[in-house]
């Protein structure tokens, strides 16, 4: 896949004042594309390029002087996405400056979710990491994605066979093509149970690859499937990532082992494995081997539970559970990606059409956790705390002050939030307040992906556990006393 194009990223400043922002003169050569790059359908491709060659310190005056000339959201929104999928290369990890691509649907979720005031803010900020992300990428090679070679891209009768040969081969090239007939050809749903498969076969990039299949489907579901083609050619290079490593379809590696072993363990699954009880027997189990099991072990306690009769959800709520009691053990960089990884994951399982899929990607979430573990316990030492033991205590508090460290007892956040969430607190409330904060305070894309995916699983989870959940996983929400981006101001500002 000939994916390398150096592009003319810098424009001349200049022109005049709107509310307060200097605005960028945008000659007509600072449009042009060079030769072999990919580019978009024209009623999108300028927008595109405007967010590409705006300088960063522009980019809020331009894209708020685009709203009061009448871009709609979506508009924005798919500008972004293409925007930073042909800037951005997801090398040599699906993460790092690749997180200006993976959080724009959380950005789309923050601003669905939002008052009507802030629902502007969560793009402004994708807007502007991207910006940054654009730039760390002329820093490592100014990578571009290149235009498809038309000549290779095979038939539509082809397309699936050829695309799951190509991934299953790990054949970057020959994917991209078959890529492109795919998109072209195949209904949304056929494409998504097979990246849905071959997005979480692997534990490269910490659960990334998963996130981007979730993501990139659910932003495509709102700026329309006309854009479909460049995203899934993104999706399938991100996907095929294994920098550092041998290929994986001749090499038997840590990181890929579980993918196989899950698809022999979901085959003897029962046949009415969806009609199992709900049962916090389930639930607990799942929560206990979580805190020393190896992916293996995860899988085949999971595949144990299932054949018993337990319901999938419980399975679920202790999924989601042990991420969360990750996080409160160690509130860092491993332990949030089991958080997110997990979101993602549910919403594949929720949302594939095949049977053996669905029960695989249970497995599959299941070893991630057991993963996560290990990682977690290689950079560090684990504290003692436990979601289960989280108690209510003496001193109840407002929402306004739950996400104040400096507000905190010896008790603890977890001990605070539950406590006010046990007491009848209203976790709306709560979950407005840690999205203010995000706006106000959010400088790294983990913060809005991370709360994002908190936030969205809490009423899907049980009674008995949605608000020990929550509790362990506040330690990584935003905290009132940080420092101020700046960023929300300045939005506000060009619009005043």
């Amino acid at each position: 896949m000939a994916l390398r194009v150096s592009r003319r990223s810098a424009i001349v400043l200049g022109g005049s004042l709107v509310s307060g922002v200097r605005l960028p003169i945008l000659r007509a050569a600072d449009l042009s594309l060079p030769t072999g790059s990919v580019q978009f359908r024209p009623e999108i491709e300028p927008l595109v390029q405007l967010l590409e060659n705006t300088p960063r310190e522009g980019i809020i005056g331009i894209v708020a002087n685009e709203i009061r000339g009448g871009r709609s959201y979506r508009e924005l929104l798919a500008a972004l996405f293409l925007a930073a999928i042909r800037n951005v290369e997801p090398r040599p990890a699906v993460g790092f400056k690749f997180h200006s691509v993976l959080v724009v649907n959380s950005a789309h979720l923050a601003s669905l979710a939002s008052d009507n005031s802030d629902r502007w803010l969560p793009l402004f900020w994708a807007i502007d990491n991207f910006k940054q992300s654009q730039s760390q990428d002329v820093k490592e090679g100014n990578w571009t994605m290149s235009a498809v070679d038309e000549s290779r891209v095979p038939g539509a009768t082809k397309a699936i066979d050829d695309l799951r040969q190509a991934m299953t081969n790990w054949d970057v090239d020959g994917a991209d093509v078959a890529a492109a007939a795919a998109a072209r050809s195949l209904p949304a749903h056929q494409l998504f149970d097979l990246f849905a498969e071959f997005g979480t076969r692997d534990f490269r990039s910490i659960g990334h690859k998963a996130i981007y299949v979730a993501g990139a489907f659910r932003v495509l579901d709102v700026i329309g499937w006309e854009y479909a083609e460049p995203v899934i050619r993104s999706l399938t290079y991100a996907l095929l990532n294994h920098t550092g490593d041998p290929n994986p379809a001749k090499a038997d590696l840590a990181v890929d082992r579980q993918g196989r072993e899950n698809h022999d363990r979901a085959r003897l699954l029962s046949k009415d494995w969806l009609g199992g009880k709900a049962d916090d027997v389930a639930v607990q189990s799942i929560v206990e081997i979580a805190r020393s099991a190896t992916p293996s072990e995860m899988s085949a306690e999971t595949a144990k539970l299932l054949n018993d009769g337990f319901g999938f959800s419980s399975i679920y709520d202790g999924l989601f559970a042990s991420a969360a009691e990750l996080v409160m053990r160690q509130p860092a960089i491993v332990p949030l990606h089991a958080m997110t990884t997990t979101n993602a994951v549910h919403y594949l399982f929720q949302r594939v059409q095949s049977d053996e899929l669905r029960r695989w990607l249970l497995l599959q979430n299941s070893a991630f956790i057991g993963h996560f573990q290990e990682s977690a316990q290689e950079r560090g030492d684990l504290n003692s705390l436990k979601i289960d033991a989280i108690q209510v205590n003496d001193e109840p508090s407002e929402a306004v002050n739950l996400l104040d460290r400096r507000n905190e007892k010896s008790t603890g956040r977890e001990t605070q939030v539950f406590t006010y969430l046990q007491n009848g607190g209203d976790p709306g409330t709560l979950m407005q307040r840690s999205r203010q904060l995000v706006f106000q305070k959010g400088n790294d894309s983990h913060d809005y992906k991370y709360s994002m995916a908190l936030l969205e699983d809490f009423y899907p989870r049980s009674n008995q556990w949605r608000n020990r959940i929550l509790a362990a996983g506040s330690q990584l929400l935003p905290s009132a006393d940080a420092k101020d981006t700046g960023l929300a101001d300045r939005v506000r500002s060009a619009f005043a």
